[in-house]
């Protein structure tokens, strides 16, 4: 079952790659006593939802977001080259770990397709660790429900 709003976000370790190397990320010291912004992409991410992000960092972060996270079930080197083409260095925290996305009940299964556990695509508010918001993409086509423009609309977030 998917991660629903009023939920805590389980406390997994992802990596990040960083200029001193690979790095542990524990969700519970990245969420605690912070509002984080937390999303799972596709392909899609590297065309719109990523530099959609990028470009509306400041916006998001003077909204009261501490940290934008992009998490991906790519590997740490996707991660920092999608950082490093879309410049979303100190924009958005890449965090590349499967763990996650099962842990919020938001993969799936694509090896009939030969591309394994995938992630849907979404977003989320969190606050101090808890969903306050879980936007899930509804098909395939839709590429607007875990945009920064959904987090950025105004009235509540569902």
């Amino acid at each position: 079952m998917a991660t629903e709003p009023g939920q805590t976000v389980p406390n997994v370790t992802l990596k990040q790659k960083t200029p001193e190397g690979i790095k542990d990320v524990a969700m519970a010291d990245l969420l605690t006593g912070r509002r984080v912004a937390p999303g799972g992409y596709t392909p899609v991410c590297s065309t719109k939802h990523l530099p959609g992000y990028v470009e509306q960092a400041d916006r998001l972060k003077a909204e009261g977001t501490d940290e934008i996270v992009c998490v991906s079930v790519n590997d740490p080197f996707v991660m920092s080259a999608w950082v490093e083409k879309y410049g979303a260095t100190g924009k958005v925290l890449m965090l590349p770990k499967a763990e996650l996305t099962r842990a919020l009940g938001l993969d799936f299964d694509l090896s009939a397709y030969g591309l394994a556990q995938r992630s849907q695509r979404y977003s989320m508010v969190v606050e101090n660790g808890v969903a306050k918001s879980v936007n899930v993409e509804r098909s395939i086509f839709d590429h607007e429900s875990s945009a920064a423009s959904r987090l950025l609309a105004p009235g509540p977030v569902l």
